[in-house]
Parts: C-alpha cells; sequence; structure tokens
C-alpha cells in the first residue's frame, strides 16, 4: 500500500510539473510580447522626437484616415439619381 501512495504522489508530482511548466511557458510568452511592444513604442517615441515631419505627417495621416471613417460610416439621408 505504501509503494501505491508513493507512486500517486509522484506521477502527481509529474502532472503539478507539466502544468508549472506550461504556465510558464505562457507567462514568458506573454512577458516577450509586453517586451516587443514596448520596443516599438520606444523606437516610435524617438523617431518622433528627432523627425518632427514625420510626427506631422502622421497627424495628416490620421485625420485623413479619420475623414474616410466618416465617410464611410455615415448614412446617406436622401439618394438622388441622375440620368443622362
Amino acid at each position: 500500500m505504501m509503494t501505491d501512495s508513493g507512486s500517486e504522489l509522484l506521477m502527481n508530482y509529474g502532472q503539478e510539473t507539466l502544468q508549472l511548466n506550461k504556465e510558464l511557458e505562457q507567462m514568458v510568452e506573454t512577458m516577450e510580447n509586453i517586451s516587443v511592444q514596448l520596443s516599438w513604442m520606444a523606437y516610435d517615441m524617438v523617431v518622433l522626437r528627432t523627425d518632427p515631419g514625420h510626427a506631422q505627417a502622421l497627424r495628416q495621416l490620421k485625420e485623413a484616415h479619420d475623414l474616410c471613417e466618416a465617410v464611410v460610416h455615415t448614412q446617406p439621408t436622401t439618394t438622388t439619381t441622375t440620368t443622362i
């Protein structure tokens, strides 16, 4: 009976270890993704501070995007047809 209990403990320990490894791998992957995002944010900040023209171009692009999005999402109130 003692050996059964010991083997169960070993089996449970092995399963817990595998689960812990999976969870740790997920945490590491999440932290790597956050690290990449932070690196890109830092890069963007450096680019924007060293090239003011780039910042202006991004603002113009955002304004154009917002304008296009507003046009696409508006519902036409009346429809007119023209005949040629």
